[in-house]
């Protein structure tokens, strides 16, 4: 446990918490909506520091998904338990909606373990790492200070000011961005649009940027939908790797899982706009496309694991968006 950062005391021994949009007020022995902070004499604390639900050295950096950030290479993935919000489709819910044993991690140890199994990288993952802020923060800053690299995976709903303060311990970022709707975070997430939307405009140009899109049968995959969504992207770089993610029925949302041909017009329509358009959980030929002249640079085919070379187009010679190397 560590007394949290960004949050302001109130009257009655009240504290607000400033991490997340939002903003829970809460009261002596209480905690906020993540379940991770709480009030202990009118002082907020990150009952979750360091403490993960998990300790992976196996992952591929392509299963985050990140495509154009040292592609080839595997990460350290770690997670803590919950999340500030409450998708009635998540995948992880048992780790993230639901208490489930955690096992204590230090700085001392994360390094022992990334020098043990070789890795360069640590990836904060599974769940949602905005609530483990402190551990987050404290780690990341420990581990690039030794030389490593560092990734968040995160539904993106963060107020700016603790967003900027950790931008420059983040080299990379995958975004969650669930839908272009606000009506659908309110009702299906528990959240908001707009933080999610700030988030990622703030990211870019600081840390490499990829964003994901799970499409979600009768939910979010109208052809307004995804056309306004691509068009988002698109008016902050149209280099910017989308990531379309199939959905599959999950925890409390039993929609049918989305079909091939939603998924193949989500493809169709982001790559007349944007560069780099990928399709994930569905069988598919996810090539790298150089965005100056359309060559293809390097093959790969869903579940087969394809080290790629560097972003450089072999016929062009254009530097393709990404981080290529360490």
């Amino acid at each position: 446990m560590k007394r949290a950062e960004f949050y302001q005391k109130r009257d009655e021994n009240n504290v607000q918490c400033l991490l997340c949009p939002h903003n829970c007020l809460i009261s002596e022995g209480k905690k906020g909506r993540c379940r991770s902070r709480i009030n202990l004499d009118g002082e907020l604390y990150a009952e979750n520091y360091g403490k993960t639900v998990t300790v992976n050295p196996y992952d591929p950096v392509e299963k985050k998904p990140l495509f154009h950030f040292l592609p080839g290479s595997r990460v350290l993935s770690i997670g803590a338990d919950f999340c500030n919000l409450s998708c009635s489709f998540c995948q992880n819910y048992s780790i993230s909606q639901e208490k489930c044993p955690t096992q204590d991690i230090t700085l001392e140890k994360l390094t022992s373990i990334m020098q043990e199994f070789e890795l360069k990288t640590i990836a904060y993952t599974y769940t949602e790492p905005i609530i483990w802020y402190e551990f987050m923060y404290d780690s990341a800053k420990y581990l690039k200070s030794l030389g490593f690299k560092t990734i968040m995976v995160s539904n993106g709903f963060i107020n700016q000011k603790p967003l900027e303060a950790l931008l420059p311990y983040i080299d990379a970022f995958n975004i969650d961005l669930k839908s272009i709707r606000d009506d659908f975070y309110q009702k299906i997430c528990g959240g908001r649009l707009l933080p999610v939307q700030e988030t990622i405009k703030t990211i870019y140009g600081k840390s490499h940027l990829e964003v994901t899109n799970l499409l979600i049968t009768g939910e979010n995959d109208s052809d307004q939908d995804i056309l306004d969504l691509i068009t988002f992207i698109a008016d902050i770089d149209p280099r910017v790797p989308l990531h379309f993610s199939r959905y599959f029925p999950c925890y409390k949302l039993q929609n049918p899982a989305t079909s091939a041909e939603r998924l193949e017009f989500a493809y169709k329509e982001a790559s007349k706009r944007l560069k780099h358009v990928y399709i994930g959980n569905m069988a598919f030929e996810n090539n790298l496309i150089c965005e100056n002249c359309a060559h293809i640079i390097s093959e790969r085919s869903y579940g087969k694991k394809v080290k790629l070379k560097e972003g450089q187009c072999p016929q062009c010679g254009h530097r393709n968006y990404g981080i290529w190397q360490f």
